[in-house]
């Protein structure tokens, strides 16, 4: 089982691994694009980078999927070779993935939300006149329809259920 458990934690590598890449790869269309709106709401551009809104892969938007999927490697390759701490670390890391992605996947849902009362909370007339939902659509739009929601859902799907059967992987 623990064989299982190490192909599991290497999916959700490879899911983590996605983040970045894709965010890589796209973000700049999708930084246009957020631009193009802002431009069209007669908002400048600048408020993009003075408020830290990035749609690249710069930052912690692939430090922290890399290191998490680095993590998840490593417990692979624990529980590839038979060795205890593989379980024991398993239990501890493979948690805190599930609750990561929960945090993740909240921050998703609520982000038009969570952009609006960062602007509030900032007090700039500018930032409150933006149309957040048309911005960040605009942002979204920029990426393939095949990333957004389909290998997002993807992605969740794998960091959830590979990360419970992996958990139960580890008992058995």
């Amino acid at each position: 089982m623990l064989i299982f458990a190490a192909v599991l934690q290497l999916l959700v590598a490879l899911a983590f691994l996605s983040i970045p890449l894709v965010r890589h790869r796209f973000g700049p269309a999708a930084k246009a694009a957020a631009e193009a709106e802002l431009a069209r709401q007669n908002v400048p551009i600048t408020v993009l980078e003075e408020n830290g809104l990035k749609f690249d892969a710069s930052g912690h938007e692939t430090a922290v999927p890399a290191t998490v999927a680095a993590i998840m490697m490593v417990l692979a390759a624990l529980n590839l070779a038979g060795n205890h701490w593989g379980q024991t670390l398993t239990w501890i890391f493979q948690s805190l993935v599930l609750v990561g992605n929960c945090l993740i996947l909240y921050s998703q849902l609520t982000a038009a939300k969570s952009v609006r009362a960062a602007f509030r909370r900032k007090g700039d007339p500018t930032l409150l006149r933006i149309d957040v939902p048309a911005l960040l659509d605009a942002a979204e739009g920029a990426f393939p329809r095949w990333v957004m929601p389909i290998l997002q859902n993807i992605r969740h799907t794998v960091v959830f259920v590979g990360s419970v059967l992996a958990l139960a992987a580890t008992v058995i």
